[in-house]
């Protein structure tokens, strides 16, 4: 099943959702699931994050499918992030969100894999660009990322999870705007070392529908200044709130 809303379609944002971009909270830390998740859900949910993921590294499949169970009590959307860096890796991770029955899966390259194993592609966002190491880092221009982009779409994925601050070649902000372009109407999300308000707003203006943080809200950067997990996630959600649209 996919659920997701898109800022992009006719019928304007009030009518979408309630936030003019989705977080996605990742209940992860240094690109692993923390082995608490299962307890920081309910606290999060309460806060009204509706988007909550986690990565294919860090905790067993029983508590995947623990997360899974619980953020769907919540009424929230679930997405599993790919992680691993071997071609066998990535195809054992794309079967175990296959089993899961997550919403939306979020990392890999191959497409071919992904069809094999998921059949319709509209609840699967790869990596566009070269996705190197773990933490993972990106490679590729801006030129690239669009190809990649395109050739999603062309598949019919929903979209991409684009590395944009993890870029070791490019200006972040060139590959969200080349991604937006070739994606046309599909969804766009910008995932790690998001960690600052400006970097939201700028996500936004560039045409990012949703951005992924997780290490940011564990370890207070996102707010230094607060140091529970409430007042990073309400700043965050406020930084949602008042994200400014997408320049012209």
């Amino acid at each position: 099943m996919l659920f997701y809303q898109h800022r992009h379609a006719a019928t304007g944002l009030a009518g979408i959702r309630g936030r003019a971009m989705d977080f996605i909270f990742m209940l992860t830390r240094n690109d692993r699931t923390v082995e608490d998740a299962s307890e920081i859900v309910d606290a999060v949910a309460d806060l009204g994050v509706k988007h909550i993921g986690f990565k294919d590294v860090g905790v067993e499949p029983a508590i995947m499918r623990e997360l899974v169970g619980k953020i769907r009590r919540r009424g929230g959307t679930t997405y599993l992030e790919v992680v691993s860096t071997t071609p066998d890796a990535v195809i054992g991770s794309l079967e175990a969100g296959r089993q899961l029955g997550v919403d939306c899966i979020l990392g890999g390259t191959d497409l071919g894999a992904a069809q094999r194993i998921l059949g319709a592609l509209s609840c699967y966002f790869p990596f566009p660009g070269r996705p190197i190491g773990h933490p993972t880092k990106l490679e590729g221009s801006a030129e690239l990322v669009a190809e990649h982009c395109r050739a999603a779409r062309a598949r019919g994925c929903g979209g991409v999870d684009l590395l944009a601050y993890r870029a070791t070649q490019a200006d972040p902000h060139d590959l969200v705007r080349a991604a937006r372009r070739a994606l046309v109407d599909s969804r766009l999300i910008v995932a790690g070392s998001v960690n600052t308000k400006r970097q939201i707003h700028d996500l936004a203006k560039a045409g990012a529908d949703a951005f992924t943080i997780g290490s940011a809200v564990f370890d207070g950067s996102f707010s230094p200044a607060k140091g529970g997990l409430r007042g990073q996630i309400l700043d965050i959600l406020e930084a949602c709130d008042s994200a400014p649209d997408m320049a012209a």
